[in-house]
């Protein structure tokens, strides 16, 4: 099977896009080191189109957040199965969580994320 990717979508408070850019830069990092072949994040411009239903509206995005689409590339579902157990270890993982998921503070809010795994249908 050639690639499998993990997408994402989550909304994120627009005063903390800088702040969570840079974690995302180490974060990408981190999951190359466990078997990514790329790591992706974009942040939401053009979110509506007539007749479909918006990301904006599938998480309930605030009019103070704007949204990040992001997707991991893994060689195989079973490199990316290896990374899911080993990323969430990794200690430089753990202090960069604590710092956008601290409570007093909240940066990301991971109840807001939706995620999935994906196989290729059309390459």
């Amino acid at each position: 099977m050639q690639n499998y990717i993990d997408g994402f979508v989550f909304p994120i408070h627009r005063n903390h896009l800088e702040e969570y850019r840079e974690v995302a830069q180490r974060v990408s990092a981190i999951w190359k080191e466990y078997g990514a072949t790329a790591y992706y994040e974009y942040v939401g411009d053009d979110l509506s189109f007539e007749g479909v239903r918006s990301f904006t509206d599938a998480i309930t995005v605030q009019q103070d957040e704007v949204v990040i689409f992001g997707w991991v590339v893994f060689p195989s579902k079973e490199v990316r199965d290896q990374a899911n157990k080993l990323v969430p270890k990794d200690p430089r993982m753990n202090k960069l969580v604590k710092t956008i998921m601290d409570p007093r503070r909240l940066v990301f809010d991971a109840s807001r994320m939706v995620y999935g795994g994906f196989k290729p249908l059309v390459s």
